[in-house]
């Protein structure tokens, strides 16, 4: 299976949502040692098609198939771990 991750950020990327990015890829880069297979994409939170399908969200956010787990704060590397892992069985 395989969970996908889609960081919801600002175009022209800000701080926040640049260090978003680096940490659920650096997350998804530890939990595919583990055999844990993550896609990662980054998304426009701006767009009106993003924000129709999550609504209104402050980003940073990162939304975890398909469902918005984290919004307005950069999260940790654990903290993206966890939620993956969680998400992943």
């Amino acid at each position: 299976m395989t969970v996908e991750v889609e960081v919801l950020g600002k175009f022209p990327e800000c701080q926040r949502c640049k260090k978003t990015l680096e940490n659920v890829q650096k997350a998804a880069e530890l939990l595919s040692e583990r055999g844990i297979e993550v896609k990662v994409s980054k998304v426009d939170a701006t767009a009106r098609e993003t924000v129709a399908k999550y609504g209104i969200v402050i980003p940073p956010a990162v939304a975890v198939n398909g469902l918005v787990r984290i919004a307005g704060r950069v999260p940790s590397v654990e903290e993206v771990k966890m939620l993956i892992t969680e998400v992943s069985g």
